[in-house]
């Protein structure tokens, strides 16, 4: 009961502090904490003014907040744009500043950590951080830093994704399955339970005591945001999931940009689980419940076996079952569990849930590329450190339509293909001399994999 009891004590706490920090206007904004906003971005022409517009209309006192604009744009004229930006919103008394580096090393995470080395951030208590294409509401700054205010073991306030273009395409509303699903079985009953749950990088809200004490951003990986919750968590502070505080964002709508962005947040997972494994084992702050939490359900688990189970279940042994009738693979593991699964990770998109075939036929596929990004990121092969920044598109979907790239070998992804034949291979020889159904789904998964195959999904 005490559990349950818990987030409701973290919600009466945040209102009294609200009400604290604004009961005496006397006192003219010195109850009101210093913070700090980052917001990293790089070459974002369609998304720059949505972002920073976004940041700048935050509902806090303008002399307790500072608004950083981490810019490692290479194009001259991006450069110029969003310095102007940033200059007209300093003419209105907005404290923002353009911050600039002479290099891109340590990509997102370096940008970050030469952002906190401003004299001016040491003034700061929070640190709120949006990536490009994320637009908080205005009222995001008064919802979030009171649960920080009077909870001081806490560490991280982490909001909800919501998603401006999820009606964009038919790969736009799987996304939204699978971060919905991410976002309610992993992080809103983590936060519940008070168990351990990731920075997802972005429409967070941090105590910078609790950064600085674990050793600020690193570069080591690609996924930065989960290195530092990582630390921040093994020093034993406490992280919390708003779940009905949402900050608006854009999901990859080309499929492209969609492979790059699942690349790395495969490959950085696994190469973090192969530096940090022995990190967690020695770490003498946490019980050893925490750790083995971490190391088997956070990373084993969730960022490498399911990857690898997917794939080559589905993928590989499933379809060549075919070939060998004495392999008798169990009903339950191939209909029933598969079913009941996929039936709870839908729940939590209702209004797609008719989709739930294509969402299935299409993680598939994307497991492929997802075991690809793990098997790297755990040998530390080559690219493992390669970050390709996200395409932003703004509002450019509901300007004008984006041309398709005519030239069919530019678009061709030939291990999709590869696969997709040889999935229909094996639905061939099934439906010809096999004596179950299982060509049914063959024959749906290899279409699956020849159409992404010639990147026929997405926008």
């Amino acid at each position: 009961m005490l559990q349950l009891l818990k987030p409701l004590l973290f919600l009466q706490d945040s209102f009294l502090a609200l009400l604290s920090i604004m009961e005496d206007m006397e006192l003219a904004h010195q109850n009101y904490p210093m913070v700090l906003v980052q917001i990293p971005m790089y070459n974002e022409r369609e998304v720059f003014e949505l972002s920073i517009g976004a940041a700048c209309r935050l509902i806090w006192p303008s002399d307790r907040l500072i608004i950083q604009i981490l810019d490692d744009s290479t194009d001259p004229a991006i450069m110029e744009l969003v310095s102007m930006e940033c200059a007209k919103w300093a003419s209105k008394d907005i404290n923002i500043h353009y911050q600039r580096r002479d290099n891109r090393n340590g990509y997102k995470a370096g940008a970050l950590k030469h952002g906190m080395r401003h004299s001016y951030v040491k003034l700061c208590d929070y640190l709120a951080i949006f990536d490009a294409d994320f637009q908080p509401e205005p009222d995001y700054l008064q919802r979030a830093i009171p649960f920080l205010i009077h909870n001081p073991e806490l560490a991280l306030v982490q909001a909800r994704w919501r998603f401006v273009n999820a009606n964009t395409c038919l790969m736009t509303r799987m996304q939204e399955m699978t971060l919905n699903y991410h976002f309610m079985a992993e992080q809103q009953s983590g936060s519940a339970r008070h168990a351990f749950f990731g920075f997802n990088g972005t429409a967070g809200v941090w105590r910078i005591a609790a950064m600085e004490e674990a050793g600020g951003w690193k570069d080591r990986t690609t996924v930065e945001d989960m290195d530092l919750a990582v630390r921040v968590g093994l020093l034993d502070w406490k992280f919390v999931f708003i779940n009905d505080l949402e900050v608006k964002s854009e999901l990859p709508s080309k499929f492209k940009a969609f492979r790059f962005q699942q690349h790395r947040w495969s490959c950085g997972p696994a190469n973090l689980f192969r530096k940090m494994t022995m990190e967690i084992i020695h770490n003498k702050r946490v019980k050893i419940w925490k750790k083995f939490y971490v190391i088997y359900s956070f990373f084993f688990l969730r960022k490498i076996i399911v990857h690898f189970f997917t794939f080559f279940f589905y993928c590989v042994i499933l379809p060549t079952s075919v070939f060998l009738p004495e392999v008798k693979i169990p009903t339950w593991s191939t209909i029933y569990s598969p079913s009941i699964i996929t039936l709870f990770g839908a729940i939590a998109t209702p209004r797609s849930f008719y989709l739930v075939v294509f969402w299935v036929l299409f993680e598939n596929v994307m497991a492929m590329h997802r075991t690809k990004g793990t098997f790297i990121g755990l040998f530390e092969r080559e690219r493992v450190n390669e970050w390709v920044v996200t395409e932003k598109l703004g509002d450019t979907l509901k300007t004008k339509l984006l041309p398709r790239n005519g030239q069919l070998l530019k678009r061709v992804n030939m291990k999709e293909v590869m696969m997709g034949i040889y999935i229909l291979c094996c639905a061939c020889y099934d439906f010809a001399f096999g004596n179950t159904f299982l060509y049914l789904y063959l024959f749906m998964q290899a279409t699956a994999f020849l159409i992404s195959g010639v990147s026929f999904v997405g926008t």
